[in-house]
């Protein structure tokens, strides 16, 4: 998911046509909306100027980012991008949707998420939902840059989609805003992952299966981390 927080949509949007072209629009509705199909979701997610995600029949807007979130993701592009140049690798940026879930038929139950991940790496050719060519199946490394929002769902929730559904995902990485702090979870079996924390600003680490290497500094370039308050001394103490 994009790192940015996202809240359920309050409006009902529809498509109509206007002269020769067809145009999103947003008709208001205080009621719950019911349910959508995967291909409601992506009728209306290809017409829309905005982004969304999909889970389970609901739709979820994404907000915009903090000026942080954003430059993280520039430095993660840049780093990862160029290290990837002349592999059979290449990495995607956060206008690629990602879907973990079941294959959706006609008549069956709504289940699923179609995610804009921050960033992700696919290794070989690339493995489309429809002949639309814009949801990915098949990503080798996922990476979602963390905010206070979006946190829990994307250690949870998100996180047992992925390594569920997409079996050819072997790497995670979860990166924090507010300190040089990367979460590396990879895929050691099946269904085991291990955990590795990478922390301080001149920390590195190596994905062996990509073959490259990330240097926090880089990742956290131009970012100011918010400062500790100084814990005011104690009184002294007096004695009668």
């Amino acid at each position: 998911m994009k790192c940015v927080p996202m809240t359920a949509l309050t409006l009902k949007p529809s498509l109509m046509r206007v002269g020769a072209k067809r145009k999103l629009v947003i008709m208001v509705s205080s009621q719950p909306l019911p349910g959508y199909t995967v291909e409601d979701y992506l009728v209306l997610e290809r017409e829309s100027e905005d982004r969304h995600e999909y889970l389970d029949g609901e739709v979820y807007l994404m907000a915009g980012e903090s000026p942080e979130h954003g430059t993280i993701c520039m430095n993660l592009s840049v780093s990862i991008g160029s290290q990837l140049r002349g592999t059979p690798c290449q990495a995607f940026a956060k206008d690629t949707k990602v879907r973990s879930g079941p294959n959706p038929l006609p008549g069956q139950p709504m289940k699923g998420l179609f995610s804009y991940p921050d960033l992700l790496v696919v290794c070989g050719d690339l493995q489309f939902h429809d002949q639309f060519r814009d949801v990915l199946l098949n990503p080798t490394l996922i990476v979602e840059v963390l905010s206070e929002s979006t946190e829990a769902f994307d250690r949870g929730e998100k996180f047992r989609r992925y390594r569920t559904w997409l079996p050819t995902l072997m790497d995670y990485l979860l990166v924090a805003q507010d300190k040089p702090l990367i979460d590396h979870y990879h895929r050691v079996e099946a269904n085991r992952w291990e955990l590795v924390s990478i922390e301080g600003i001149e920390a590195s680490f190596h994905l062996e299966l990509l073959n490259f290497t990330l240097r926090l500094v880089d990742i956290y370039d131009r970012i100011i981390f918010p400062t500790e308050a100084p814990e005011a001394p104690e009184p002294p103490s007096s004695s009668y």
